[in-house]
């Protein structure tokens, strides 16, 4: 078997205009980044063509440290509807740059399932981290000259909030101290690094429906607290157009294309297991605006991302997934039945069957939006026929269908019998109406119980002193009315990365 740069160096890429103008977008809009990659500028989505669209969510079982492969499966499903005449059109979230360099590695797919030029994709692509990194670092830098040149006096402040990004994994910046070396450097104060995609920036730039709802975003970020205890957001600096110009680009979507040369969306990409974990939602109405058919993902198990694609995406952008399609490997099961992780290639069926009690947790908690729901297997060589045989034995039981996923080692030729079955499914049982976890109105500490309650399996939630503060602030503040993202480790459903299969029985702590 090929690697994948093997494999995408051995395709020959169309003009990224051609692939435009092939989905009905056209040529003179094409914002061009060099050949092969381009920006589309945000006022040519079609709100009416929208809602027309046939959704589809992409999500997974709780994955092992390699990932589950939704990406694969996304780009696959896209390249098998065009293969059997539909106009597909894949949206996802960029690679971040830490994690290109690290174990799970890049995010553009795999095999014959990759959206192109992928190192591109990978590494710096358009820009958008970095025009993201320097708005939210210029955010901090115009607030420590703010402290400084109000220290001591009434305008000060008594807490800030707001630290800095970079996307790199460099452990010695998480905490930190700055200001050193005299007055003229500012004043001394602990802060530290985030990864970019925890920024709120990147948050804020995948959900916003425009530059003026970006502006505005921006503008009601909050900084820290005054001494009397009210707010400081970006609008009390004055700088939110200045902010806003330097994400003036970044906001376009990105289009590229998929190994078979159709069209593929990529823009933002926020983690789920610090924000929503979703692409932009400008991208997903872009891609809907050109197409019959979207597929989009959200990140990590179906308790992170899937959780916060309906409940925050979904809900403020108002989308509804006719599908919601969930993937699993033979690895990742027998991971959640106790195998070790060093044995999970090799033939178990004990452990394999124990571990199809996480898959029925994420079935469970995707019936419970109202969607219709379809696993999607992810074929290893490895993987044998009985096991393959067991699988689709249990989804049946659990009355939802299951297909094998090829499009690693075949194309759109290896995804066929998947698109077939979405097709079959959104023609004669689309999902109901999406049904939300929590309403607007309920308290935050409500919105956080039902989603630890009903998603997670908690038996209690427990709210340290210092989260209860944060709470009344909010309530203070009047914004309990908004959606709550919950930050937690992605291996597991409990707060314990190690607690695989299902958690029962535990006490859920919110720390902050």
């Amino acid at each position: 078997m090929k690697s994948d740069i093997e494999i995408a160096r051995e395709c020959t890429l169309e003009k990224i205009k051609k692939v435009a103008t092939d989905i009905g977008i056209p040529r003179e809009e094409v914002l061009n980044y060099g050949k092969y990659i381009a920006k589309i500028p945000v006022d040519l989505i079609d709100d009416e063509k929208v809602k027309q669209n046939n959704l589809i969510l992409v999500t997974a079982i709780t994955p092992t440290r390699a990932g589950i492969g939704k990406t694969t499966v996304s780009i696959g499903l896209a390249l098998g509807l065009n293969k059997i005449g539909k106009n597909a059109v894949v949206a996802l979230r960029e690679p971040s740059l830490g994690p290109c360099f690290g174990m799970k590695g890049g995010a553009a797919g795999g095999g014959y399932a990759q959206v192109l030029p992928m190192e591109n994709i990978n590494l710096h692509f358009t820009g958008d981290f970095h025009a993201i990194t320097s708005a939210h670092n210029m955010i901090t830098a115009l607030l420590d000259n703010y402290i400084y040149q109000n220290r001591s006096t009434e305008p000060g402040l008594k807490e800030v909030l707001w630290k800095r990004v970079l996307d790199v994994n460099d452990r010695g910046l998480r905490n930190i101290i700055t200001g050193l070396g005299g007055s003229a450097n500012g004043i001394p104060g602990q802060t530290g690094f985030d990864i970019t995609p925890a920024s709120e920036i990147m948050a804020i730039l995948c959900l916003a429906t425009d530059l003026e709802d970006l502006r505005r975003r921006v503008e009601n970020i909050l900084l820290g607290y005054k001494y009397d205890g009210s707010a400081f957001t970006v609008k009390d600096l004055g700088i939110a157009g200045a902010i806003t110009v330097l994400l003036k680009d970044a906001i376009n979507p990105n289009i590229v294309q998929t190994t078979e040369n159709t069209a593929a969306f990529v823009h933002g990409g926020p983690f789920a297991n610090i924000a929503h974990g979703c692409n932009s939602v400008l991208a997903t109405k872009m891609a809907m605006s050109f197409s019959d058919y979207t597929i989009t993902e959200a990140g990590f198990g179906a308790d992170l991302g899937a959780e916060k694609f309906f409940n925050i995406k979904c809900r403020k952008a108002g989308l509804s997934p006719k599908l919601t399609i969930i993937v699993a490997t033979a690895q990742g099961l027998k991971m959640h039945g106790g195998v070790a992780l060093d044995k999970i290639k090799e033939p178990d069926m004990a452990g394999l069957t124990k571990g199809f009690e996480n898959l029925d947790k994420h079935i469970e908690n995707m019936k419970s939006f109202g969607q219709t729901v379809m696993v999607a297997f992810n074929r290893y060589a490895f993987d044998t026929d009985e096991e393959v045989a067991a699988i689709a034995a249990h989804c049946e039981k659990q009355g939802v269908k299951f297909v094998v996923n090829n499009a690693f080692l075949e194309g759109g030729e290896g995804a066929v019998k998947l698109a077939e079955a979405v097709v079959d499914s959104i023609e004669n049982r689309p999902s109901e109406p999406l049904k939300f976890t929590y309403n607007d109105t309920d308290s935050i500490k409500t919105k956080i119980e039902k989603i630890a309650y009903d998603i997670y399996g908690a038996a209690s939630v427990s709210f340290s002193e210092k989260a209860n503060k944060m709470i009344r602030n909010i309530e203070e503040l009047g914004i309990s009315n908004f959606p709550v993202c919950i930050a937690k480790t992605q291996f597991s459903f409990s707060a314990d990365p190690k607690a695989y299969g299902v958690s029962k029985g535990f006490d859920f702590k919110i720390n902050d």
